[in-house]
C-alpha cells in the first residue's frame, strides 16, 4: 500500500515483527506501527488517548477526547525500520496509532451494518478491494485511492445519488483515522474488517466501490440486492 517493497525487505520485516513478539520486548502498539510503515507504507502519528470520556491531551473542553494527533508527537514516516518506529514510538507510551489520510490512502466511510452488507457483495463481485476498519462507533471505513474525497460529489452526480439521502462521506486530507489495535477515544478498539494484504496492491478507485456502497447506506437492512435475492 503506497509503495513497493521486494520480497526481501518483506521477509527482513517479518522476521523482525516474529522476532518482537518473541522477545516480549516491544509493545503490540510498536509491532503494529513497524508493520504499517514498513509493510504497508503508511505514515503513523501518535495519537492521544481518553479515559471516562476525558483527553489525555489535557484540554477539559476537547471536541475530540482520543481521537486526536498529539501536537508536540512527530510521526513515524512510511518505510521506517523496525527499530525506527519501536524508538520513536518509546517515547509517546500509550499513544493511540493515528493514520493520515489523503496521502496513500483516502476513505469511504459509512455504518458498520451497510459496509458489511457491501463488502460481501464487493467480494462477490470479485472486484479490487483494500483494506476495510471498523470502529467502536458502529462505522465501517474502506480504503480507496487519493483524490476521492475531492471527486465525490461529482461522482455522486454522475452515478444518481447525488439527491439521495445517503449515510455516507469520504474523509481526505487533514483528517485521521484510529488504526488497531488501538483505542478510540475511550470507546473500544478499531478492528480489521478486512486486514491489510501482500496479495493486494494500490487501494482501489472509489468510483469502483461507491454504486455498491451506496445502495447498502440508500436500501433498508432487510433488503438485499436485487442479485442476492435468488
Amino acid at each position: 500500500m503506497g509503495f513497493t517493497i521486494g520480497s526481501t525487505r518483506i521477509r527482513e520485516m517479518r522476521s523482525g515483527l516474529s522476532g518482537a513478539r518473541r522477545r516480549g520486548s516491544r509493545t503490540a502498539e510498536c509491532t503494529a506501527v513497524a508493520e504499517y510503515t514498513g509493510l504497508w507504507g503508511w505514515d503513523v502519528v501518535p495519537g492521544a488517548r481518553a479515559s471516562a470520556g476525558r483527553c489525555s491531551c489535557g484540554d477539559p473542553g476537547c471536541p475530540a477526547p482520543g481521537a486526536h494527533p498529539l501536537d508536540f508527537a512527530s510521526e513515524v514516516p512510511a518505510g521506517a525500520t523496525l527499530e525506527r518506529a519501536a524508538a520513536t514510538w518509546s517515547r509517546f507510551p500509550g499513544a493511540a496509532l493515528l493514520l493520515p489520510v489523503g496521502r496513500a490512502f483516502d476513505v469511504l466511510e459509512v455504518a458498520e451494518a451497510a459496509g458489511r452488507r457491501a463488502l460481501l457483495r464487493l467480494e462477490r463481485m470479485g472486484l479490487p478491494l483494500g483494506p476495510v476498519c471498523v470502529t467502536p462507533t458502529g462505522r465501517a471505513q474502506f480504503f480507496v485511492a487519493p483524490g476521492a474525497a475531492a471527486g465525490l460529489p461529482q461522482l455522486l452526480y454522475r452515478m444518481g445519488w447525488d439527491d439521495a439521502d445517503l449515510d455516507l462521506r469520504c474523509l481526505g486530507p487533514g483528517a485521521h483515522i484510529t488504526a488497531p489495535p488501538s483505542d478510540h477515544g475511550g470507546l473500544g478498539p478499531a478492528r480489521w474488517l478486512r486486514p491489510p494484504s501482500l496479495d493486494t496492491g494500490a487501494p482501489p478507485q472509489a468510483r469502483l466501490l461507491l454504486g455498491t456502497l451506496a445502495y447498502s447506506c440508500h436500501r433498508p437492512a432487510t433488503r438485499a440486492f436485487p442479485s442476492d435475492q435468488c
